[in-house]
């Protein structure tokens, strides 16, 4: 996970001007490092280019509002970096 969290990271600091050392795997992207929803699709994109996936945002919000996940499982940056993992290893089996 490491090289994926470097990369999101990365892609944070770069995106919304947040300093690269102030953000941690246990970072909430909304609640501790304060990104807005437009800043949030920002990050996905370059997410998506950068590791060559879709996020699936829509799925995710959805999920959110049926009560059937919470933020956190997306938008805490351990397990976002996780479920990037997995869709980029969803990717390499089709």
């Amino acid at each position: 996970m490491s090289t994926t969290f470097d990369k999101v990271a990365d892609i944070i600091a770069e995106t919304c001007d947040i300093p690269r050392d102030t953000i941690t795997p246990e970072s909430h992207a909304i609640d501790d490092l304060k990104i807005d929803s437009l800043d949030f699709l920002d990050i996905a994109f370059a997410i998506d280019k950068a590791f060559g996936i879709k996020l699936p945002l829509e799925q995710w919000t959805q999920q959110i509002n049926d009560g059937q996940a919470t933020t956190d499982q997306y938008f805490v940056l351990k397990n976002l970096c996780a479920r990037i993992d997995e869709l980029i290893a969803a990717k390499s089996t089709a």
